[in-house]
């Protein structure tokens, strides 16, 4: 029996594509979205999903996206991402603009588009995947840690704007994980500085684990919202403590 139908962006890789397996594993019909149609029709084809070309910073695309569905039960907003890693005094502003566009504007239009549709019926749940970012600030982070700090506070203003309805907003907040891509967009291709990243760090969270927290949330009573879920690897206490090294003795 299908539980829904969810809708997951940024699905080509990552947490998206994890939390599209995990919630296909659940009962839900999948319908992934991203730029990379190759890769979602294999995931597609795994997980028995559909599948659409997404560009969530162009409003065509998105008003696409929503006329293709006649229901969504859950949206998981995760498409987003760093670009640059330079200081606020030598950063590009469309580098910030770009994080911008995707992190805030993209997770607002598609957002925007789909919410009849989880009004609709018995109502629906909408994920955020933000980051740590969004709660502090760090060097050589400003472009990112300001467009997380402006989804954490869309998703925070929606949650007041839909309360009384049967809508559940969630925010998910991870801190280290270790993808195949996400530091390696940041540094532009650089994968010395991309695997510098999580350098003998014990164990970064990994897109799955994510994806784990994502269907927790998600497969809670329909009265039960978890407004914010913070989720980081044991290696790091905070943003700015992170433990280089094995945790535990080898046994």
């Amino acid at each position: 029996m299908v539980r829904g139908i969810a809708v997951v962006t940024g699905a080509s890789s990552g947490i998206g594509a994890a939390t599209a397996r995990r919630l296909a594993k659940d009962g839900f019909e999948v319908l992934v979205a991203a730029r990379r149609e190759d890769r979602l029709r294999e995931l597609a084809e795994e997980i028995g999903g559909r599948t659409m070309r997404l560009d969530i910073t162009d409003p065509e695309s998105v008003a696409e996206l929503a006329a293709r569905l006649d229901s969504c039960d859950v949206l998981v907003n995760n498409a987003g991402g760093a670009l640059g890693a330079e200081p606020v005094a030598a950063a590009d502003p469309a580098d910030w603009l770009r994080m911008f566009e995707v992190n805030v504007l993209g997770t607002l239009r598609v957002t925007q588009a789909l919410l009849p549709l989880l009004r609709a019926g018995a109502g629906g749940t909408i994920v955020t995947v933000t980051s740590t970012a969004g709660f502090v600030n760090y060097e050589t982070g400003g472009g990112y840690s300001a467009a997380k700090h402006a989804e954490r506070a869309f998703v925070e203003t929606l949650r007041l704007e839909l309360c009384g309805e049967p809508v559940r907003v969630i925010e998910v907040a991870p801190g280290m994980v270790h993808t195949d891509e996400f530091a390696l967009n940041r540094f532009r291709g650089d994968a010395a500085k991309a695997a510098g990243v999580y350098a003998r760090v014990d164990r970064p969270l990994t897109a799955d684990d994510v994806a784990e927290c994502i269907a927790l949330a998600v497969g809670l009573p329909p009265h039960v919202n978890v407004d914010q879920l913070v989720v980081r690897p044991l290696a790091q206490a905070a943003q700015h403590k992170l433990h280089r090294g094995h945790l535990f003795p080898s046994i």
